[in-house]
């Protein structure tokens, strides 16, 4: 048995009190009850409990969990509706769903954003923004100063303005119509960029970061098939989006933009199989891409597609190829993934099994640990700080 997986089997999931460690790492994952998985089909939970938001020290092995709190949060959208301050004081979590007030069988759109004070014991909310429908992506420039919050059912992008503890929206900008579903939006090249993805466009929007000034480039770069999730690299000069495809079983792909040239473009289109990928995620030493696939997971059984897992796919990032190193075998309807800051270790969200699963990654292949984290809803996004 794998050191780590005996280690896994020695230690208790308990709730443990935040650290003061030098090393900590946090991770926050967002957690929605609102909706479940039926074969295939994916339905509305009835009076459902608080959606949830877990907090992990991912700065040891194993990784801890160290605090727990209800707050709004939801898997529409891609698995990166949460985001960490650099110096992990405050995390975003978006909430771009809710039970309809007068039909409390539907789910409509959301614009809630929550403030989280993660030095807090433990966490807390200690604000609420309303933003634009569907708030959904969310992320931190590298110096914590400022936030951009991509709105799906708007088709615009919320500007936050971040001063310690309080964050404020200054302003909105037009990235598409209403229907281009933007989804999530990262910032790059020193943060003087931004990009959002525009899913039913198959196009990112390039932004112009000034200061607290964003606005449209005017550069659309065209992707691959319905561009979901997004991750840059460690130094800004490159990213690889996620595109989910039609959900028909056809091979799916992750574009690589080059954001070295300008303007910037795609430079490689790399197949990921009939895969679904729907989380995305860099290591902090730019070596290696994680992918977490549904890969006919969440299919009927009656599909010819149908498999009882997904997959956690990591690639080699050598330039702006990629190769594919390792894959595992995960949960159904799985969502985020995030590396440890040693770039060995890898925690991913299960949302049908509600749990978190622990992967050893330090011979640069993937491991399963044994080590699972129960979730008190179903994990719909996972973040660490950039």
């Amino acid at each position: 048995m794998h050191p780590k997986k005996i280690l896994a089997a020695l230690v208790g999931c308990a709730l443990l009190p935040l650290a003061g460690s030098a090393v900590a790492q946090l991770a926050v994952s967002a957690n929605d009850n609102k909706v479940f998985w039926n074969n295939g089909v994916v339905r509305n939970a009835a009076n459902p409990p608080p959606d949830t938001i877990s907090v992990f020290d991912l700065g040891t092995y194993p990784p801890r969990l160290v605090g727990e709190l209800n707050a709004g949060a939801t898997v529409a959208g891609p698995p990166q509706t949460v985001a960490i301050s650099p110096n992990e004081s405050i995390a975003l979590v978006t909430s771009g769903q809710k039970v309809d007030p007068a039909d409390p069988t539907k789910l409509i759109a959301d614009d809630l954003l929550n403030v989280i004070d993660l030095q807090a014991r433990p966490p807390r909310i200690i604000a609420t923004l309303n933003l634009g429908a569907g708030a959904s992506g969310v992320s931190f420039n590298k110096a914590g100063t400022l936030a951009l919050v991509a709105n799906r059912n708007e088709g615009t992008v919320s500007v936050l303005a971040v001063s310690g503890k309080t964050v404020r929206a200054i302003d909105k900008v037009t990235v598409g119509k209403p229907d281009s579903l933007p989804s999530h939006v990262e910032f790059a090249a020193d943060d003087k960029l931004a990009l959002v993805t525009r899913q039913n466009e198959h196009q990112v929007v390039v932004l112009t970061v000034d200061g607290q000034t964003v606005k449209p480039a005017g550069r659309e770069i065209s992707v691959g098939i319905r561009p979901y999730a997004m991750a840059v690299s460690p130094s800004g000069r490159m990213a690889i989006t996620a595109n989910v495809g039609r959900g028909s079983g056809d091979n799916d792909t992750l574009s690589v933009i080059d954001l070295s040239r300008t303007p910037a473009r795609v430079v490689n289109t790399v197949d990921v199989g009939t895969e679904v990928p729907e989380g995305i995620v860099i290591s902090p030493d730019g070596r290696w891409c994680a992918v977490v696939a549904h890969a006919g997971s969440t299919k009927p059984s009656t599909s010819p597609f149908a498999t009882t897992g997904g997959k956690l796919i990591v690639f080699r990032i050598d330039g702006t190829q990629l190769t594919r190193q390792s894959e595992a075998t995960i949960g159904r309807w799985s969502q985020g993934a995030v590396f440890s800051k040693d770039s060995k270790t890898l925690m991913v969200q299960n949302m049908v099994e509600r749990n978190a699963m622990v992967f050893d990654f330090s011979a640069e292949r993937l491991v399963d640990t044994g080590l699972r984290f129960d979730l008190k809803g179903g994990g719909a996004a996972l973040r660490t700080a950039r």
